[in-house]
């Protein structure tokens, strides 16, 4: 009995550079990016429509492709495919933050309009100080998620890159965070 196809037929330069990649290979790394970094920066400059935004993602997703090289299973698909998912996400992670940042120039907008009519001013300045004050009295974790969420504008994605969390970490201690947060206010409004 011959033994069968894949067992005889010589490995791929992609899975050699996979291969390589998994095992911590630099050089491979830099194989990997010069293969597919063409692509990832094609994708981020159609969807974004910005080429530094393009630029900036390109670089994150071969970080992300070095930091979780580890995550990688050739089994489960090919190495270009599970770089162009790592490059979908974070895309998404992009345009989220666009959004935020259009929504705090909006909300920014419209205080600015607010502060014209001195009434509304002290009530504004109060909801920051009562905000702050609750948020003080958070967990640290929850404090440190929510801090880097709203005041750094990061996605929760980049929370868990920065603090060395897992994802699903981050997202527990936000949600907790912000239900405190509500619950505390609202305690605040009506005691």
């Amino acid at each position: 009995m011959s033994p069968p196809a894949s067992a005889t037929r010589p490995a791929t330069a992609d899975e050699e550079l996979a291969r390589g990649l998994v095992a911590g290979d630099e050089a491979c790394l830099a194989a990997v990016y010069r293969r597919w970094s063409p692509l990832v920066l094609s994708l981020a400059s159609r969807t974004l429509g910005d080429v530094k935004e393009a630029e900036d993602v390109t670089q994150q997703v071969f970080l992300g492709v070095w930091r979780g090289r580890h995550t990688y299973h050739p089994e489960r698909g090919h190495l270009g495919a599970w770089i162009v998912g790592i490059t979908r996400r974070r895309i998404a992670d992009t345009l989220s933050a666009r959004t935020r940042r259009l929504d705090l120039i909006a909300s920014a907008g419209s205080v600015l309009l607010v502060a014209e009519a001195p009434a509304a001013l002290p009530e504004a300045a109060l909801d920051r100080v009562l905000v702050r004050q609750e948020l003080a009295k958070l967990p640290s974790p929850q404090q440190r998620v929510l801090r880097l969420a709203f005041y750094e504008d990061l996605s929760q994605t980049q929370i868990a890159e920065r603090t060395g969390w897992p994802l699903g970490t981050v997202k527990s201690h936000a949600r907790r965070g912000l239900h405190r947060l509500r619950q505390h206010l609202a305690a605040e409004e009506h005691p």
